[in-house]
């Protein structure tokens, strides 16, 4: 196995943990924006408000892309199945 093999490897498992992240990310980021800006209007600090509301909506993001999430993950360690042969040298 050489070193080009190993770094497509690498970036590609990067840029699969960068694909599965960023609907969890920016969603936590968009529901936070919403509320930290509701809280600055209203003048109202709690803490509960700003939690639960963000772990709903992630919640609801896993629920709409964990089969998406999922098949990716299984495409790329079968890619990597595959790939085993020609990374031995055979």
């Amino acid at each position: 196995m050489d070193t080009t093999a190993v770094l497509d490897i690498g970036l590609d498992a990067l840029v699969l943990a960068a694909k599965l992240s960023a609907p969890i990310l920016i969603t936590a980021l968009v529901v936070g924006f919403a509320i930290s800006l509701l809280q600055s209007i209203t003048q109202v600090q709690e803490v509960t408000l700003s939690f639960v509301p963000k772990a709903i909506a992630v919640g609801v993001a896993l629920l709409v892309t964990g089969h998406w999430m999922i098949s990716e993950t299984v495409a790329f360690t079968t890619d990597l199945y595959g790939r085993i042969p020609s990374l031995l040298g055979g």
